[in-house]
């Protein structure tokens, strides 16, 4: 009884089952929490730094097309290669527009200096005072104008006033972004372009980049100064930070380190922006306690789980013992008479549990089987009489073509070829209509088809009427949605050829406009006044919504729903009147649709 019970054999294996599970974890995870814990912070923190790094970039490179943009403005550089002739007023106030432009493109930008090579000159302005033209040059900043003049990228950027954090100082220049302006295409430097930029965006960008109870964080010039720093008690000396000398002498951009000096253990992740966005980098520190904490932390909590697991599945184990055992014999002895052929099998109350729910489950699902043993004739027995219907709605569309070809025939033998020529062509449409196997057909099939009405069209209305059609070889290949031009024909017919003035005309025009197909469509009618087109478009957003509107306008209705469910709002439908009179359709529809979508999937 021991070994057949699944009473015992329940209580051993979940004892089994969770006491030794939960036990190793206990002794296992700690020792390998530590080390995961620690690759996933470095490679979290890697990845928000080169997210960082990518942000930087993106600020910084939009400090440099400031500057960069200068080259676009010719007055501009014909005054920094002769600043000495352009003293007029009209010179000065583009040079004015041109550095307060500079100035106040930027919200983080707080100064504009010009400082000319050649001569004694300078310009600058900042957001406290207006442009100032000045005879005096700052020598201070030549070690920085030489090394943007030597910087392949024309470019350096210097750090003023380091930032750290609990001593924020938001009115100060950070940095200084240098150019070299050269007289293109020539390499002569013509002058020199700082941009003095506030702390705002880099103090902002580089809080999103560490937590600041468990973590540091430092930003760094290629030198090793320090731009920001998350701790007061972190400076840039080299000889005290060793750390810093060795990511600044390293030829790694990117990379982790294990470091236990400098009053420092743990792990420093760091990464550099490329040299021309100024080659800065970015490093963060996390200490092995903070990140060790974790690890008792979990260790902790799989002891508690572990205790209340044992709890659960102590009382979990009486409970299946004695209340889900009994009623599964029941359901087994009822699948045993199902097994059998008996499907009369009628099961007691369980309760509302799963066990009863599964009990009234399984009831449920005997006599569904046999509502779809009874259904399965009845399908049978309709399926054999559909397949007849389907193939009587077959004999009236082939005896109606073939009336049609022996009506052009005995045309033929009395020599009306008019005749003959008109029922081939309404046999075409007939033909083309019907088809239910196609819902997207080559432009060039759609254009006969429309041929084929215009024809009929013609021979109606003879000299009163007068048509073009003009198609690109390029886009006869292009599948489009079948039926499409010949309602927007219609419209033509139904609303606008019986007040027209003078001979009726139609123009079809089909083109290429770089990856659209242009459908044009032309008449000479009286148009639509203005009232009635925003009432024409009321109805389309009516119809794309399922909505119930008027029903007038049905054709191009239904063309403007059609193309939302074949293209989705990739394709246009644009209705105008023209200067000269008449009305004009346009569509817009995509050479190459996406995916295999229609009618059926598109909502």
């Amino acid at each position: 009884m021991l070994k057949t019970s699944i009473r015992n054999k329940l209580i051993i294996l979940l004892m089994i089952t969770t006491i030794v599970p939960f036990g190793s974890s206990i002794i296992i995870t700690y020792l390998y929490t530590k080390n995961s814990i620690e690759d996933q912070v470095v490679a979290e923190s890697r990845n928000l730094l080169y997210q960082g790094k990518v942000n930087l970039e993106s600020y910084i490179n939009e400090l440099n097309d400031l500057t960069l943009s200068l080259y676009n403005n010719p007055d501009f550089i014909n005054y920094m290669r002769n600043p000495g002739q352009g003293n007029d007023y009209l010179t000065i106030g583009i040079v004015k527009n041109v550095v307060q432009t500079l100035l106040y493109t930027g919200d983080t930008i707080n100064g504009v200096t010009i400082s000319f090579k050649e001569e004694d000159r300078m310009i600058s302005a900042t957001k406290r005072s207006t442009v100032v033209f000045s005879k005096r040059r700052n020598d201070r900043d030549m070690d920085a104008f030489l090394r943007a003049e030597r910087s392949p990228y024309n470019m350096y950027i210097e750090p003023n006033d380091p930032q750290q954090e609990k001593e924020i100082r938001r009115s100060k220049n950070i940095i200084t972004v240098h150019r070299a302006f050269r007289n293109i295409p020539d390499d002569d430097v013509l002058a020199y372009i700082s941009l003095d930029i506030s702390p705002d965006k880099i103090i902002d960008l580089s809080r999103n980049l560490y937590t600041p109870d468990s973590e540091e964080f430092y930003l760094l010039t290629p030198e090793g100064d320090m731009i920001y720093s998350s701790d007061l008690e972190v400076s840039d000396d080299k000889n005290n930070q060793k750390w810093i000398k060795r990511i600044v002498d390293g030829k790694e951009v990117a990379g982790t380190l294990e470091w236990k000096e400098d009053n420092f253990n743990g792990v420093i992740m760091y990464d550099q922006l490329p040299a021309s966005a100024g080659g800065w980098i970015l490093a963060k520190r996390v200490s092995y306690a903070n990140l060790y904490e974790s690890a008792f932390s979990v260790a902790k909590i799989n002891i508690l789980f572990g205790i209340l697991g044992l709890t659960l599945v102590v009382l979990a184990t009486l409970f299946v013992s004695f209340k889900i055992t009994s009623p599964i014999r029941v359901l087994l002895r009822n699948i045993q008479q199902v097994e059998k052929g008996n499907m009369d099998v009628q099961f007691p109350v369980f309760g509302s549990d799963e066990i009863g729910l599964l009990g009234y489950r399984f009831q449920q699902m005997i006599e569904r089987i046999n509502t779809l043993i009874n259904r399965e004739y009845k399908l049978e027995i309709e399926n054999k009489s559909n397949q007849l219907k389907v193939l009587q709605s077959q004999i009236n569309p082939h005896f109606l073509y073939n009336a049609l070809q022996s009506i052009g025939t005995i045309a033929l033998k009395n020599k009306v070829p008019q005749v003959y020529t008109l029922i081939t062509h309404l046999s075409k449409i007939m033909r083309y209509g019907m088809n239910m196997e196609e819902d997207l057909v080559p432009l060039d099939k759609e254009i006969n088809y429309t041929k084929a009405f215009l024809l009929l069209q013609k021979e109606r209305f003879g000299e009163n009427l007068q048509y073009s059609i003009e198609v690109d070889d390029s886009v006869k290949e292009v599948v489009v949605p079948k039926m499409i031009l010949q309602p927007i024909i219609e419209n033509y017919f139904k609303h606008g050829f019986d007040i027209r003035d003078g001979i009726g005309k139609i123009h079809l025009s089909c083109m290429k406009e770089e990856e659209m197909l242009a459908i044009t469509i032309k008449d000479n009618g009286i148009g639509v006044k203005e009232e009635r087109l925003e009432e024409i478009y009321e109805h389309f957003r009516a119809a794309a919504l399922n909505k119930t509107g008027e029903a007038t306008n049905i054709g191009l209705k239904n063309v403007y729903v059609r193309l939302k469910l074949y293209y989705d709002e990739a394709a246009e439908l644009l209705l105008e009147n023209l200067d000269e009179g008449g009305f004009k359709v346009t569509m817009k529809l995509p050479i190459k649709r996406e995916g295999e979508a229609n009618e059926s999937n598109h909502h």
